[in-house]
């Protein structure tokens, strides 16, 4: 079985046009991307209200001309931003993706659960009960018009968010109870000084609370610095593949595998990396 493997499109640099960037991610023989339309087409209008199915079909057709699936649209929204008007504007940038989605060919909308404070980044405060239940109203929104479309909404836990851990994600699941949502694993996103060392605990954990509810798989990996976490690229740090694709091969076969947080010079590396590591496994 081989290893389904793509990439974060905004994490190739050099391209300015839509047939560049699905010529490079072609001829690096990569098979999906994950699509976040503002930073991947900045000189076009990706703002809420400029979706139409002829512009969905327009980038659509570009990637299925060179085999290459969307795999999910990436709209990393706030959607429990302090600012109510704000939040809404959020939430209506989300659906608007959702409403189009299938136009793409993709059937996935991706995004992380926010922040209690308007900037984002690292805070204990997320973890308190307000915000997850905020993230539970905001999700539920977004579900709901899933459902009309036929459409999944992708949710992605992490340290820097709400929801922060493999069991505030499956809290989040059964709060909900939709099979339109489901979840974007991200390994090294569960990992932080004190747990990193028992990796493969947490890995095991989220499989077995949510295995059955992960639809794309996310690849970047991770050093301690300065005595926190930092994300590098995939094959440098200290992520433990083998017992992450242990886990993933057997339960999901063919799962769309992203990677993030990986650049120029690095990819090519990262991409073989990733193959030994699957075909070992």
């Amino acid at each position: 079985m081989e290893l389904n493997l793509g990439i974060r499109a905004h994490d190739i640099e050099n391209q300015t046009t839509v047939e560049g960037l699905v010529e490079e991610i072609s001829n690096k023989g990569l098979t999906s991307v994950q699509l976040a339309l503002g930073k991947s087409f900045t000189n076009m209008n990706t703002g809420v209200g400029s979706l139409s199915p002829g512009f969905a079909r327009y980038i659509g057709d570009a990637f299925r001309k060179k085999d290459v699936q969307i795999a999910v649209l990436g709209c990393y929204i706030h959607m429990i931003h302090p600012d109510k008007e704000k939040r809404k504007q959020e939430l209506d940038r989300f659906k608007e993706h959702i409403r189009f989605a299938r136009d793409f060919g993709c059937s996935i909308v991706g995004t992380e659960t926010g922040n209690v404070y308007e900037k984002t980044g690292y805070t204990v405060d997320n973890y308190e009960e307000q915000p997850f239940l905020d993230v539970v109203e905001s999700v539920s929104e977004l579900v709901v018009e899933a459902e009309k479309f036929g459409v999944i909404v992708a949710i992605e836990g992490g340290i820097n968010h709400p929801v922060y851990s493999p069991q505030v994600l499956k809290r989040l699941l059964d709060s909900i109870d939709s099979p339109n949502l489901q979840v974007i694993f991200d390994p090294a996103n569960f990992l932080n000084p004190t747990n990193y060392q028992r990796q493969e605990e947490v890995f095991q954990e989220a499989m077995d609370l949510f295995g059955d509810r992960m639809v794309i798989m996310h690849a970047k990996d991770f050093i301690i610095e300065d005595g926190w976490i930092k994300m590098v690229p995939v094959g440098t740090g200290l992520l433990n593949y083998d017992a992450v694709f242990k886990l993933i091969k057997p339960r999901k076969p063919y799962i769309n595998v992203l990677l993030e947080n990986t650049r120029e010079p690095f990819i090519n590396d990262s991409i073989a990396f990733l193959k030994e590591k699957y075909k070992q496994a």
